[in-house]
């Protein structure tokens, strides 16, 4: 049996109590992935099938980790029988940890057929999903709106928000619904979804098809959903139907860290779950591994300001700790210079390692005069949020061609690379070419292999369109074929053949960064033959590389960043920890931000400043400004009315009086200083 004894007694309440629906109500650092991993070994260990257990998580890096833990807890006898499953059968009986669009492809992968679609659907990335809508608004004339703008409540139209709705702007609200039905024909014309897609599809292939629905409830006859207060109005909805016959349900969260209500987030799936599981058992996690005794009762003290909520009360036996310390600044470039002059004092007198420390900001606009007086401070840092390997430019054209290659039907993914690097396509062909595929009702890539097309364009343009069709039969054969092909190999070929490493290195100023770029690309190619079967056909293992990589949504952070302070906005904190940790621009406006009192969301903002908290470890310290400049002009701010909830008991005031500027001599004697002290 499962061994339970290094649980406290409500962790080992939670991981025992298998059937039935089950709320556990973790706050901030009190074990919640534990439990659930501990729940998952211990189900398995009781002699529940593997294969009827579903964990769903919110971000692959998540779900990952569940694998892991999992695995690790898992008798050696059932670790290596996995290890040495190939066959579907001993894969189906293995517990399913994953997102929920993963869980969602897995299902429509089976079952898409019946709604019309074939198997071997796109999931379209953001990117995609923009080009299509710039596509659909190039048609309606006179229309001048941010796509970005459209494409959100697009988003938030179908996955049932109603909160950012209500407060959009009308025109964009209009246009959205009427963008609506032509955006789902345009991706359905190329087998392709969207994230949304996944979710309500797989919604309607329950209601419409019960035998599907059916099936996967005898599949998963025990479900956790870790996060649970981040589910939306359709994640609640697939949740509850899967889990409403058998009602083997766990959902695990806190709806005091509900802090995501702007992109759909419903707190009260969690605080009116009763409604749906009447005889749901709450089980709280009080116990928090994490912080002083300080920093808990402080954050207590604000979130119990919150009328509507689970109660719970955090505590820890770390002790009671250092007091919180409050500082008013006269302006942020004095806010962001103090706290680097208290980083830095920190490492060099108290040898706290600058990868200890992080600060904590509402806007990303905030970073800007902390990173200027980081730089100045000779102050490594790691701006969390920072760009994407997957974001870089000639990935993304690496995607397009792949994805082209794969499905030349796929509109937005060719009319990216038709002309890169150039090869006589330009933006006015291109536009004939989309006018063309507009009318006849079919791709673009029809468009250009239509006789009557290609018979209404000049010589020259007609035989680069011909070229390039060509080229794109040519080089997607070998995927077609029977016959394995190293990916890999087949990649680099093409991209060498067609001149777009040559046109790289042309693109950049130096010679080092058009390299860099190259170098990013071989390093993206040598991803194609890691995974998958050997061998499977190439198109397949194409596809489920792009899928990998479509599905792989949470940001790559910078691996190599080493000893640097965090900078990271309180959105993105979440789930993080740190030993020191300053929580900068506690203002009316800032925190609670302007929107609030307009929308309503107050308890949200209470909730962010809670959660920026609760990721202090050992030292907390907290800063507002008197101005704050804003397109170059200083603009008075107030305290934030939060700071009010702070007990005074547990607060240390800063001195409070303007300090004279270091200037770099002194500030160089002053560290030199100290380092010969510590010496």
């Amino acid at each position: 049996m499962f061994n339970l004894s290094s649980l406290n007694p409500q962790q080992r309440e939670a991981v025992e109590t298998t059937r039935g629906p089950v709320l556990i109500l973790a706050g901030a650092g009190t074990g919640k992935t534990r439990v659930i991993t501990c729940r998952i070994a211990h189900m398995i260990a009781r002699g529940i099938a593997p294969g009827n257990v579903l964990a769903v998580t919110f971000t692959n890096k998540a779900a990952r980790e569940m694998q892991e833990r999992v695995r690790e807890m898992l008798p050696r006898e059932t670790r290596s029988a996995e290890r040495g499953a190939r066959s579907e059968e001993k894969k189906a009986e293995r517990p399913t940890l994953c997102t929920f669009h993963s869980l969602c492809v897995r299902i429509l992968r089976h079952h898409i057929e019946k709604l019309g679609y074939k198997r071997n659907f796109v999931i379209y990335s953001e990117t995609e999903q923009l080009g299509a809508i710039k596509k659909i608004l190039s048609a309606i004339k006179g229309e001048k709106v941010d796509p970005g703008a459209v494409l959100g409540m697009l988003s938030r139209f179908r996955n049932g928000g109603t909160r950012a709705a209500a407060f959009a702007d009308p025109n964009v609200t209009a246009l959205a619904e009427h963008v609506r039905k032509k955006y789902e024909s345009a991706l359905r014309a190329c087998n392709a979804v969207d994230f949304d897609d996944l979710i309500l599809l797989t919604l309607r292939l329950f209601k419409e098809f019960p035998d599907a629905l059916e099936a996967c409830r005898a599949k998963y006859r025990y479900v956790m959903v870790d996060e649970y207060q981040d589910t939306n109005a359709t994640q609640f909805e697939l949740v509850h139907l899967l889990t409403k016959e058998h009602r083997n349900l766990c959902v695990v969260g806190d709806d005091d860290q509900s802090i995501y209500g702007w992109r759909g987030a419903e707190v009260a799936n969690l605080l009116d779950l009763e409604k749906h599981y009447p005889e749901v058992k709450v089980v709280k996690l009080e116990q928090n591994y994490r912080s002083t005794n300080t920093i808990l009762r402080t954050a207590n003290a604000v979130i119990k300001n919150n009328a509507r909520r689970r109660g719970k009360s955090l505590w820890s036996q770390k002790g009671t700790g250092e007091k919180i310390t409050l500082h008013a600044f006269q302006d942020d470039e004095e806010e962001a210079r103090t706290i680097v002059e208290e980083i830095e004092f920190q490492r060099l007198a108290n040898r706290i390692p600058w990868g200890d420390q992080a600060i904590l900001f509402r806007t990303n606009i905030q970073s800007r005069p902390l990173e200027t007086a980081l730089r100045k401070g000779g102050v490594r840092y790691h701006l969390i949020g920072g760009q994407s390997f997957f974001d870089r430019r000639e990935v993304k054209d690496l995607i397009a061609y792949l994805k082209t290659l794969i499905n030349p039907n796929d509109d937005v993914s060719l009319l990216r690379i038709a002309n890169t690097p150039a090869r006589g396509l330009s933006d006015v062909t291109m536009e004939r070419l989309l006018g063309a595929s507009q009318e006849r009702h079919c791709s673009v890539y029809a468009a250009m292999r239509h006789t009557d097309v290609l018979a209404s364009l000049q010589t020259r343009t007609r035989d680069a369109v011909e070229s390039f069709t060509r080229w794109i039969e040519a080089t997607r054969a070998p995927l077609l074929a029977e016959q394995p092909v190293q990916l890999k190999a087949w990649a680099d070929a093409f991209l060498n053949d067609t001149g777009y490493y040559a046109d790289l290195r042309k693109s950049e100023k130096d010679a080092e960064t058009g390299e860099g770029r190259v170098r990013n690309l071989r390093e993206m190619i040598a991803m194609l033959d890691e995974d998958g079967v050997p061998s499977a056909k190439p198109a397949e293992r194409l596809d489920d590389f792009l899928e990998n990589i479509t599905l792989e949504s949470e940001r790559e952070e910078d691996k190599e960043a080493g000893d640097a302070v965090t900078l990271i906005t309180m959105h993105s904190c979440k789930g993080l920890e740190f030993p020191h940790v300053y929580v900068v621009g506690l203002e009316d406006g800032l925190l609670p931000h302007s929107r609030s009192k307009v929308e309503g969301t107050m308890d949200e903002e209470r909730r962010l400043f809670y959660v920026a908290i609760t990721r202090a470890q050992l030292t907390l310290t907290i800063s507002h400004c008197g101005g704050r400049k804003k397109y170059g002009q200083l603009m008075p701010c107030h305290p934030s009315p939060f700071l009010k909830e702070l007990p005074e008991e547990f607060v240390e005031h800063a001195n409070a009086k303007p300090k004279e500027p270091v200037s770099a001599e002194q500030g160089k004697n002053l560290f030199a200083a100290m380092r010969a002290a510590i010496q």
